[in-house]
C-alpha cells in the first residue's frame, strides 16, 4: 500500500535559543550550520496552530545535509500527549509509529527535488540517533546563540532584537517590540502567492529505493 504526503508527519517548528553557527564546521558531520534554529519534528497526535508554544520531551535527531550544511532534524513529543509517558528516546519512536522515521527521512531527503534542487544527504548514514546525542546537540547550539546574543558582530545578518534578554545587546522594550509588530502587521495585508511548482507537490512513500536515494 501506498500512501501519498504533502509535508512532513508531524508538527514542525524550532526550539528556541538554538542556533546552527554557519562559521562552525561540526565535528561529527564536517559542515557548518545553517544559520537557523534547531528545527524540530513533533510527534504527537495534536495538530499545532501556527506560532504555538510547546513544552516537549526530546527524543532523538537526524544528521541532515542541506547543500552543504549541517541541519539538525530533532524529534520529541508534547509532554501532554497521551502517548507522551511512553516515549523516552528514539527507539519508542518506531516501537509505537513503525515506519514514521524512516518516511520521515525520505521526505527530507527529497522534499526539495521538485523545486530542481539535488536530495539532501545525511550524516551517519541517515541513522536516527537517540535523546542523548540530541541532548549534546541542543547544549551545544544552545552555546552558540548565547555567543551570538551576547556578542555584537557575530552575524550581522541574524536579528538579535528581543525583549527578554536584557543582557544582549539586541534587548528592546515591550513597547519597541510592539511598534516593531505593529508595523509588520501593516505590511502582511499583501498575502504572496504559492509558486505553482511547489503548491501541489506529493510525495509517495518507498516508489524510489533506499539504495537510489543514498
Amino acid at each position: 500500500k501506498q500512501w501519498y504526503q504533502r509535508r512532513v508527519r508531524g508538527n514542525y517548528g524550532a526550539l528556541p535559543q538554538t542556533w546552527e553557527d554557519p562559521s562552525h564546521a561540526d565535528k561529527d558531520t564536517g559542515c557548518k550550520g545553517d544559520n537557523d534554529p534547531l528545527d524540530a519534528i513533533e510527534v504527537g497526535a495534536g495538530v499545532a496552530t501556527r506560532g504555538e508554544v510547546k513544552q516537549v520531551k526530546i527524543l532523538g535527531v537526524i544528521a541532515m545535509i542541506d547543500e552543504g550544511e549541517t541541519d539538525w532534524k530533532i524529534v520529541c513529543i508534547d509532554k501532554n500527549d497521551s502517548m507522551a509517558d511512553q516515549m523516552n528516546d528514539i527507539g519508542d519512536v518506531e516501537r509505537l509509529m513503525p515506519g514514521m522515521l524512516q518516511a520521515t527521512r525520505d521526505w527530507f531527503r527529497i522534499y526539495k527535488v521538485p523545486t530542481g534542487k539535488p536530495m539532501n544527504e545525511f550524516a551517519f548514514a541517515g541513522e536516527w540517533k537517540d535523546r542523548a546525542f540530541a541532548e549534546k546537540v541542543i547544549v551545544e547550539t544552545n552555546g552558540y546563540w548565547k555567543t551570538l546574543m551576547t556578542n555584537k558582530g557575530v552575524a550581522e545578518d541574524v536579528s538579535t532584537v528581543n525583549t527578554s534578554q536584557q543582557n544582549s545587546h539586541g534587548f528592546i522594550s515591550s513597547g519597541e517590540g510592539t511598534q516593531i509588530l505593529n508595523k509588520q502587521a501593516e505590511s502582511a495585508a499583501i498575502v504572496p502567492t504559492v509558486a505553482a511548482s511547489t503548491q501541489d507537490q506529493c510525495f509517495v512513500n518507498r516508489t524510489v529505493p533506499e539504495t537510489v536515494c543514498a
